[in-house]
C-alpha cells in the first residue's frame, strides 16, 4: 500500500469508488477540498484529493485503529511512475517528498496511473 522506508510489504492498491471512503474522509477535508481519486488494498487505502493524499492504514487484528497520513502536493520535490509491464503486473508510483523522503505506491496494473500522474501534476505545479 504505503511505503515510507523502503522495506515493507505492500498490497496492491486498486481503484474503488470516491466515496467508498467518505465517512473517514469528510471529516478531514478543509473547505474547497474534494476527492479526485480513491484506491484501496485488503484493508488500507489511499485517497487522493485536490490539495494532498490521504493514506489510511488499518491496524490491528479488528481495524479499529487507523492511522492517517497527510502528503500535501506542495510538499512533492519529484516523482517517478513504474508502469506495469509483461511479467512484472505492477504500477508503482514514487514520491520525493520535502521533508519525509521517499514514499512508495504499489497498484494493480490495471489501474491507469498516468491518470494519477496528470493528477499530481496539476495539484504539485500550481
Amino acid at each position: 500500500m504505503i511505503d515510507f522506508d523502503g522495506k515493507g510489504f505492500m498490497a496492491r492498491l486498486r481503484k474503488v469508488k470516491d466515496d467508498d471512503f467518505g465517512k473517514i474522509i469528510n471529516d478531514f477535508l478543509i473547505d474547497g477540498e474534494y476527492v479526485v481519486g480513491a484506491y484501496k488494498s485488503v484493508r488500507d487505502g489511499v485517497v487522493f484529493t485536490n490539495k494532498r493524499i490521504i493514506t489510511i492504514n488499518v491496524q490491528g487484528l479488528t481495524g479499529k485503529k487507523q492511522d492517517y497520513t497527510s502528503l500535501p502536493y506542495s510538499k512533492i520535490s519529484a516523482f517517478s511512475l513504474e508502469t506495469a509491464g509483461v511479467f512484472d503486473m505492477d504500477a508503482e508510483l514514487t514520491l520525493h517528498m520535502s521533508g519525509v523522503g521517499r514514499v512508495k505506491f504499489e497498484f494493480t496494473g490495471n489501474t491507469d496511473v498516468k491518470d494519477i500522474c496528470l493528477q499530481i501534476s496539476k495539484y504539485a505545479l500550481n
